[in-house]
Parts: C-alpha cells; structure tokens; sequence
C-alpha cells in the first residue's frame, strides 16, 4: 500500500508538471510570437525563447508517458488490454509531440534566413512560414485527439477501480469528451474556443488530489486482496 501511495504522489506531481509546462512553453512563450503577424522576424530575435518553449512541450510529453508507465502495474492487474491501449495513445500522444515541437525549431532557421536577407517581402518565404504554422497546427491537432482518447480509458479505468473519488473521474470524462469533440470541429473549421480549460482544471485538482490524499486505501486494500 505504501509502494501505491508512492506512486500516486509522483503521479500527481507529474500531472502538475505537465499541465504547467505546457502551459508555458505552448502557450506563453511559443504561441504569443507564432500568432503575431510578424512572427518571422519575431522567432528569430526571440530564440531563446523558441527553444525553452520547445524544451517545456517535451517535458510535457515526457511526464504523460512517465505516468502511463507508473500506473501500467496498478492498472493491468484488472484491464490488462486497455492499460496497453493507454499506455499505446501516451506514446503516439508523444510522438505527435515531437512533431509539434519541429515546427518552431524550423521556423528559428527560417526567420534567420529571412532577417539575414534583410527581411524581404519575398513569397517563399512566406509560404514556407505559413507550411510549417500548419505542420504545428495538424501535428497539435492529433497530439489532442491522442490526448484526449487516452484520458477516456485513463479515466474509465479510474471509475472502475475507484482509486479516486468518483465525481473526479467523471469530470476527466466529460473533459475529454469535450477536448476530443472540439478538436475534431476544429478541424473542419468550427472553432467554440478553448474548451480544454475544463480538462486544464481536472488535472490541476486531480494532481493535488493524488499528492494530498493519494488512492482510496480501502479501494487498493480490496484490489489486493
């Protein structure tokens, strides 16, 4: 039981750890300079920048996987297949990450290139920078449709084994219902807004959670015996 409570701490750690780098390398430090109009001078005077952003989104990914990895043992010993499956969308979730993450990387090279050639109103330019926006844009679209695929089995599995309180896993649920559902009308040009802030907040709550309260022991007590 002590091992278990261990790992819901960490868990909730790393549930605030992602939340909050993604927050500010996605949304602070990266998106506030490829939404301005002039971001191919923008990215280059401010790489530094780009590339902690970058760096932040990773960490991001990395503390999903870490905590689809430290639950695979809890969560296998009743759902074998879907803890794979969860684990499976983690991964694919982190690759859709690193794509993400080439775009500004490749923008750093290009608004060099193009404040080098003293900032020209040349076509080519332009368009590779409006390419590699939608190579951003489709690889983050597909990082929230993993995301929120893999929360759905997360938190059904949550439900069923009653490690937390129930009302937390069916606000996970309807989070990601809604994250799924706006990503995919996103997609076909139905923009409602940033309805992840429901998500945003389940996980900050559910990190303090685990970190305060940890599982229900008497739920791990029944599980093991």
């Amino acid at each position: 039981m002590s091992s278990n409570q261990k790992t819901a701490r960490i868990v909730g750690a790393l549930f605030l750890i992602s939340n909050i780098t993604f927050i500010l390398g996605a949304g602070v430090f990266i998106e506030s300079i490829l939404s301005a109009p002039n971001y191919l001078i923008l990215v280059s005077a401010n790489s530094a920048q780009v590339i902690g952003g970058v760096l932040l989104e990773l960490i991001n990914g990395i503390a999903y996987v870490g905590i689809a990895v430290l639950l695979f043992p809890i969560f296998k010993q009743r759902f074998e297949s879907m803890a794979l499956g969860y684990l499976g969308f983690r991964l694919v979730e982190f690759v859709m990450q690193i794509a993400s993450g080439f775009s500004p990387l490749l923008l750093l090279t290009l608004s060099q290139e193009y404040v080098a050639a003293g900032s020209p109103e040349i076509s080519s330019f332009q368009s590779l920078g409006t390419l590699l926006l939608a190579e951003r844009y489709w690889a983050f679209q597909m990082v929230s449709i993993t995301f929120s695929l893999g929360a759905l089995i997360f938190y059904f599995m949550l439900y069923q084994l009653n490690l937390i309180p129930r009302f937390i896993s069916i606000w996970g649920l309807i989070g990601a219902v809604v994250v799924l559902a706006n990503s995919i009308l996103d997609m076909f040009g139905l923009n409602l807004g940033n309805l992840g802030v429901l998500m945003f907040l389940n996980e900050l709550f559910l990190g303090v959670w685990l970190i305060v309260k940890g599982f229900n022991s008497s739920a791990i007590t029944a599980r093991s015996a």
